[in-house]
């Protein structure tokens, strides 16, 4: 085994190897910086060019791309508040409130140092989990995978800080929407409406971008204000590294869920990170507990090292047993199979050098990714201090651009629209957003492990199996605990963590929106309870149970709502005026990104970002018109250029030239 490490170490030290090792990292950090593509479009881009390459050189070049798209894709997260990925959308809670304080070089500093970690970590789980990770993944069964997706969801009751039916509510109607398109269980095609684009159910990273980005968006657009609010860009990269090193066990843990949640079949990067933040608030001290969401590191710390090892633990499996836990994997999985390695037994006993050259690849790759992306966090930082309609004009063409890939779909451009206009409401009224991102990622998964234990299992059967009661028993106790606290809390005000935790972000809307957003969310789960009765049993039974607990915690937000209004004065003069300010301006907002989707459905999006830019940037940034021809130049130029060298896919309109894309 030892002989075979280093042969492989030697062999990927080799010059032509480490040329390709280098390329495939320059690859992946570029990608990683371009919102909504992901280790996914990594793998898919560089591809193509593998098949004509040595086999070590090729997985050189797709390791070096995976191992640190996780760490560049924390940029537009942290300083922009647009998720660089679905699995970065996390770093929204507290990098990049830290760039808003004027630390965007400190946030970046310590995202890039823990990715580093995490991904060396993950390099060594997957060393020792040769000869041990076969009895451990195999102990696992249909039951215990449902039971892990199930306490996956039920962390959004320690993601809502403190706010369980917010939390809840959010989590509820984020499975709801995951379960649009085909059902996993029966020739059923729920809440399609008899459209086929809604047929294949709405795409992970356009739901992120939307609701997430966009919600960002429209409301720094409405202020004409930079992301960042502070004087300066801090002490940077030292004082990011003095916080990774002094909470080293978030690392540590954080890096421990990321793989375990990579190894498991159906969870990926976008669960195992927001997972990792809910450990990490879990285990903070009650004292400390409340700065989580408001810029606090151990919030970028965990989930940023659970975000790099859960490729090196999505390999396992995919080695090991020839089952990709997700779809990099799944591309890695395939380029194996070209060069005809077989995963399972027959790499272990045949090509184990070609294991130790991944694993050494991944190690490499994450130092040289970090050493990269330290060297440009200063000057990336000061991105956070530009005017952020200057910004915002490339970031709307690009936020649409990069939700259009996944389908290619033009339709997906209202999908983004409408759930950026959801994610707005949610935000300005304190409903948590992780919780509905979580339920929307699992939501597919833990139905299709439900139907494999009701089928394979009697309830009395797979509810006594020893891992299935450990995991109920880490379902059951943090949510006892968290009744006794409210409970406690309403008995000694100064017992709760935080009296703040359930304002919303912004100047907070009049009071009856507490009773209207409720009731909408109670009208929308009724409707889809009568719905889901005209399919058939298997098809129905996951969305009855979840409208029904959706309704029920709609419901009761309503009568907490209502009794809220009735004890609520009257609003200051000032909180009003500051409301009217904010509802305006989030519309104008608004309006510009119809103006763009219209413009794109009618002319496609390269001519779009020609008439589009120039208007916005003169109305809303004000620039001169000279930076505004360079600024939209460029812009176009970077698109087609994709378009004609990476394979991104364009929003073609109805009036597009031929031959233009």
């Amino acid at each position: 085994m030892l002989d075979a490490a280093f042969s492989a170490l030697g062999n990927l030290f080799a010059l032509s190897n480490l040329i390709f090792l280098l390329l495939g990292v320059g690859s992946g950090l570029v990608i990683g910086m371009i919102p909504g593509l992901g280790g996914t479009g990594a793998v898919a881009m560089l591809l193509p060019f593998v098949f004509a390459l040595e086999p070590t050189q090729a997985l050189a070049l797709i390791i070096g791309a995976v191992a640190v798209v996780h760490t560049s894709d924390t940029i537009a997260s942290v300083l922009l508040g647009i998720p660089g990925s679905a699995s970065a959308s996390v770093l929204m809670l507290d990098g990049h409130q830290m760039a808003k304080k004027g630390q965007g070089a400190r946030a970046l500093s310590i995202a890039f140092m823990s990715s580093m970690i995490g991904g060396l970590l993950g390099a060594l789980g997957l060393t020792l989990s040769i000869p041990v990770a076969r009895p451990l993944v195999l102990s696992f069964g249909a039951p215990e995978l449902f039971m892990l997706t199930l306490l996956g969801v039920s962390l959004t009751a320690v993601l809502s800080r403190g706010n369980m039916v917010k939390g809840l509510l959010a989590g509820a109607f984020g499975l709801l929407l995951g379960g649009i398109g085909a059902a996993p269980a029966a020739a059923d095609y729920r809440f399609t409406f008899g459209s086929l684009f809604l047929s294949e159910g709405l795409d992970l990273v356009a739901v992120a971008l939307g609701i997430f980005g966009i919600a960002e968006i429209v409301t720094l657009v409405g202020t004409r204000s930079s992301v960042a609010t502070g004087s300066g860009l801090g002490s940077g990269w030292r004082t990011g590294l003095r916080d990774v090193l002094h909470h080293w066990r978030h690392v540590i843990r954080g890096a421990l869920v990321g793989m375990w949640a990579g190894v498991l079949p159906g969870l990926g990067a976008t669960a195992g990170t927001w997972m990792a933040y809910g450990q990490a608030r879990a285990t903070t001290r009650k004292e400390t507990k409340k700065t989580f969401g408001k810029g606090d590191p151990r919030g970028i710390i965990a989930p940023e090292s659970a975000n790099n090892s859960v490729e090196a633990g999505d390999l396992i499996p995919t080695l090991l047993f020839g089952i990709p836990g997700g779809a990099p994997a799944a591309l890695l999985l395939g380029a194996l199979l070209a060069f005809n390695i077989e995963p399972g037994p027959a790499i272990i006993t045949k090509d184990l050098d070609i294991v130790y050259t991944i694993i050494w690849s991944f190690a490499l790759a994450s130092i040289l990714g970090a050493a990269a992306c330290f060297l440009l966090s200063r000057p990336l930082a000061k991105l956070s201090f530009v005017r952020f309609p200057v910004l915002a004009g490339g970031l709307i063409v690009v936020l649409f651009t990069a939700g259009f890939q996944e389908s290619e779909q033009i339709a997906l451009l209202q999908v983004m629209l409408l759930l950026g206009a959801l994610g707005w409401v949610m935000k300005v009224c304190g409903i948590p957003r992780a919780p509905f991102l979580i339920g929307f990622v699992l939501s597919l998964p833990m139905e299709r492990y439900y139907f494999l234990t009701a089928n394979l299992y009697k309830f009395d059967q797979w509810i006594v199996r020893p891992w299935v009661l450990v995991l109920l028993g880490v379902l059951v106790v943090p949510t006892v605990f968290s009744l006794v606290k409210k409970v406690r809390a309403r008995r000694d005000p100064e017992a709760a963590d935080d009296p703040d935790e359930e304002v919303g972000e912004g100047p907070q809307p009049p009071g009856i929106w507490g009773v209207v957003v409720p009731a909408a969310f109670l009208a929308v789960f009724v409707a889809a309870f009568v719905i889901s009765r005209g399919y058939s049993s298997q098809a129905r039974l996951v969305p009855g149970l979840v409208t029904v607990v959706g309704a029920a915690m709609a419901a009761t937000a309503l009568v907490i709502g209502i009794l809220a209004l009735r004890r609520a004065g009257a609003r200051e003069e000032s909180e009003r005026e500051a409301w009217v300010v904010e509802w305006r301006a989030v519309l104008r907002s608004f309006g510009w990104l119809v103006v763009f989707i219209v413009l794109t459905y009618v002319l496609g999006v390269l001519l779009a970002a020609l008439v589009f830019l120039p208007l916005f940037l003169r109305r809303v940034a004000e620039m001169s018109w000279r930076a505004i021809a360079v600024y939209t130049v460029c812009t176009v130029a970077a698109l087609g250029a994709l378009a004609a060298f990476a394979d991104i896919a364009l929003p073609i309109g109805y009036l597009t030239p031929v031959g233009l894309l």
